[in-house]
């Protein structure tokens, strides 16, 4: 299917696509079902990725990236996702997309070059410290109960966290915290860069969860007992914590988006491959009139994913929020996504849910699409709260009414 994208968007994903072939997918194959690769790996990885000239392409030249807009990258997204290393590799992987973007938007120039190079250059890791255990925050942000009191040049954080991704292995955390008790949470918040060697910030533990096989990805607990930071640590504005996680989880949700529709097309890419080829009563699967309409479907649905996705995007890029057009997305996406994969293992059987495809580890990894970076619940809410919000009584003004009399 053929999108109108830029151009120089469709030429960078056409490397990109030609560099998960031939350099991703056979560092992925070689990890299935072995555990996570290795920091030496993802470092050669990225060397060639640089070779290719698709590295970093979502963050400006200064900062070592290529440059392209929203727009440009949104077919380069879509093309890293078809290997789970594919993102890590052209460095667009979550959480550091999106704490460069935040880091690029809001950050100091003194926070961008102690922070926002070396996460560009993978030479260090961070993480995107919000959620906190029950009852904190965790799908209502309201409920924020970690504090940063600022005690003369310092602020002084106390707090529990967790689901922390890449948490354990960060350099640099941010730190979502009130900083106004008596304000609302969302104009009373504030986000903090707090190095993870800072004393007071304890690595509880590595949370056990579905998926990060290959990628070796973590969710950490954390606690922040009485971490002093200086002031200049304080990202963005005093206050307006929960106005810039709007602009991070914005573009950070439909970069998901595009990461995991292309992870589907390739789910679908390798059901077609392997039902083409196997033989079953009396003729290869692909001529079966149920998997062919399993296909014809989710290929629909797909098609639907990316026209919704961009369409977003280039709300975003023209400066809207578009917070109604992202949440469908991200709904959207995430069930369509799932679904394709869970037909992809279908259709190949035991070799579906062996660890010789990367479709078993597709499928441990697509799940949490559903509740990161906002529930579907959480979406709906604020979809349905649309779509009530203009109602036209005339509509059904004709009807009859009970009449007590």
């Amino acid at each position: 299917m053929e999108y109108d994208d830029p151009k120089r968007g469709t030429e960078v994903a056409e490397r990109v696509r030609t560099f998960v072939r031939e350099e991703v997918i056979p560092v992925e194959r070689d990890h299935l079902g072995e555990g996570p690769v290795s920091d030496d790996t993802v470092r050669q990885l990225r060397e060639t990725a640089r070779e290719y000239d698709v590295y970093a392409p979502q963050i400006p030249e200064e900062h070592g990236g290529m440059g392209m807009d929203f727009g440009e990258v949104l077919p380069v997204f879509e093309e890293a996702g078809r290997s789970l290393l594919g993102p890590t590799a052209i460095r667009v992987d979550a959480p550091d997309e999106g704490n460069m973007h935040t880091l690029e938007l809001v950050g100091t120039e003194e926070q961008k070059e102690r922070w926002l190079d070396p996460l560009v250059a993978g030479e260090a890791k961070s993480g995107f410290s919000m959620t906190e255990p029950n009852t904190g925050a965790g799908s209502d942000p309201k409920m924020l109960r970690t504090t940063a009191e600022q005690d003369g040049d310092e602020w002084v954080i106390n707090g529990h966290k967790w689901w922390t991704t890449q948490g354990s292995e960060a350099d640099v955390l941010l730190v979502m915290a009130l900083t106004d008790l008596d304000a609302h949470p969302y104009e009373g918040c504030s986000i903090f860069l707090v190095p993870a060697d800072t004393p007071g910030v304890e690595i509880v533990r590595d949370i056990p969860h579905v998926g990060g096989g290959v990628t070796g990805m973590s969710h950490a607990e954390i606690k922040y007992e009485n971490v002093r930071i200086p002031e200049e640590n304080l990202l963005g504005a005093e206050n307006a914590g929960f106005a810039i996680a709007q602009r991070r989880l914005g573009p950070a949700r439909l970069t998901h988006c595009m990461r995991y529709s292309g992870m589907a097309e390739r789910a679908i890419d390798i059901a077609k491959a392997y039902a083409d080829q196997r033989q079953a009563f009396d003729g290869p699967l692909s001529e079966k009139q149920s998997i062919r309409f399993e296909v014809a479907d989710i290929e629909m649905r797909l098609h639907a994913v990316r026209t919704m996705v961009r369409h977003a995007t280039r709300q975003i890029a023209a400066g809207e929020e578009a917070r109604i057009e992202v949440a469908m997305s991200k709904v959207y996406a995430a069930n369509v996504v799932q679904d394709a994969i869970d037909a992809a293992i279908q259709i190949c059987g035991g070799n579906g849910i062996g660890k010789d495809l990367p479709l078993a580890d597709f499928y441990e990894n697509v799940r949490q699409f559903r509740i990161v970076d906002g529930a579907d619940e959480v979406h709906k809410r604020v979809i349905a709260r649309d779509a009530f919000s203009d109602l036209d009584p005339s509509e059904v003004e004709h009807l009859t009414r009970y009449d007590a009399e």
